[in-house]
């Protein structure tokens, strides 16, 4: 089992920057992929960034490209999203979410998954 814990969603204006945090636990060496998603009201849970545990390797919804940075800290099992020049279509729950099923997109492919965390941003 792994545990995931998301943090530092608020409210912010559109421009800023905000960075949110995914902290994992259990058995962390079992995980190929951590991925944040997010979801709006009446939506599913859509790909924003995706993370290979071991390699680093990232990738990015065109949306977020350029403007996000997924990130790993290996000491503390800790992967950030780094959030710049925000838009109000960045608004959502965002939630991480951990695989280990190698290398995946979909979301119906990650096992585990944190609480989620509300990001708004306001014009």
């Amino acid at each position: 089992q792994v545990q995931l814990k998301e943090s530092g969603g608020k409210l912010v204006q559109a421009g800023d920057s905000l960075r949110l945090s995914c902290a994992a636990s259990g058995r962390t060496d079992d995980i190929s992929t951590m991925g944040w998603f997010r979801q709006t009201p009446g939506k599913d849970r859509e790909f924003v960034s995706r993370l290979d545990w071991n390699s680093g390797r990232t990738d990015y919804d065109d949306s977020v490209k350029g403007r996000f940075t997924i990130s790993k800290d290996n000491a503390k099992n800790t992967v950030y999203l780094q959030m710049d020049s925000l838009k109000r279509e960045d608004t959502g729950i965002y939630y991480c979410a951990a695989s280990n099923k190698g290398w995946v997109f979909s979301a119906r492919w990650y096992d585990y998954w944190g609480q989620g965390t509300q990001v708004s941003v306001s014009s």
